[in-house]
């Protein structure tokens, strides 16, 4: 089996102040190391494209005035945090078990990412049993132990806590709204999360969708507890908004998309606030 050195951990920054809202960064990640673009079709520049660009970028200004959050440094393609230990393709991982038809693993996109940009292959080798476990451990699941201590420290201390798990999106098609807040259905986030998010990005001139077509993934499924006063929110934004016209490095756009993060947060702290004051009064 091919042992692979360890890849990059994600960053964990702690909460500078007492407020309720976190966040969670999970595709930007550009630390690729030579021995891991060697063994990619393509090399470094495949798995930056298969990357929520510059995401940790659009979140800077509210990480600079001290709201936690982790940011994957590994790309998305080597491995997914926002995907299922179980969701494999064996195209990438021999003997996996085939994938339910039309799930994201099925379609490409599981765990470690099988098809790169036209639907091509990705990887040279497979990820055999051995690598994929050291991704796992160097990668994934410090990713999720990390997320794990954010939002129990947010709700002791704020009695609430909520994750913005932050994702861009590829150009819109005709009809789909340039932000899309995802919330499992309700089952990551109790209904006044998503509705006071919805409220900040109209009030700034913004569509919003909801949930379709995209409703959350694993951070939400596996973080979001509305009952335990734990909600996770997914963002999703255009990320022709925020990045230049060959959707490589960030753009005029970029001020007004950091702002809009900015109010969004903002609203949900209020909120969180007055959520967490109801709840301890009853």
């Amino acid at each position: 089996m091919l042992r692979e050195p360890p890849l990059p951990a994600p960053r964990f920054l702690p909460a500078g102040f007492g407020g309720a809202v976190v966040l969670s960064v999970p595709h930007s990640g550009r630390d690729c190391p030579a021995w891991l673009a060697s063994r990619v079709e393509g090399g470094a520049r495949a798995l930056e494209r298969l990357s929520d660009p510059y995401m940790d970028d659009v979140v800077a200004p509210l990480i600079e005035s001290g709201m936690g959050a982790v940011i994957a440094e590994t790309p998305r393609g080597a491995i997914d945090v926002n995907r299922p230990l179980d969701a494999l393709d064996p195209d990438v991982h021999p003997g996996a078990p085939p994938p339910p038809p039309g799930s994201k693993a099925d379609q490409g996109l599981g765990l470690v990412i099988a098809r790169g940009a036209g639907g091509r292959k990705l990887w040279r080798e497979p990820v055999e049993e051995l690598a994929l476990a050291q991704r796992i451990d160097s990668a994934w699941q410090p990713y999720h132990s990390s997320l794990a201590q954010l939002i129990e420290r947010a709700r002791i201390r704020a009695g609430i806590a909520v994750l913005l798990d932050c994702h861009s999106m590829p150009p819109r098609r005709r009809g789909l709204p340039p932000v899309v807040l995802g919330d499992r259905h309700g089952r990551s986030a109790a209904p006044w999360v998503a509705s006071i998010a919805a409220g900040a990005a109209m009030s700034l001139g913004f569509d919003v969708g909801h949930n379709r077509p995209y409703a959350g993934g694993e951070i939400a499924r596996a973080h979001g507890r509305p009952k335990d006063d734990v909600h996770v929110l997914q963002i999703e934004i255009d990320r022709s908004l925020y990045l230049d016209r060959q959707l490589r490095r960030p753009g005029p756009g970029l001020g007004r998309i950091q702002k809009l993060f900015s109010v969004i947060a903002a609203d949900l702290e209020k909120a969180a606030q007055g959520e967490a004051g109801r709840l301890a009064a009853e």
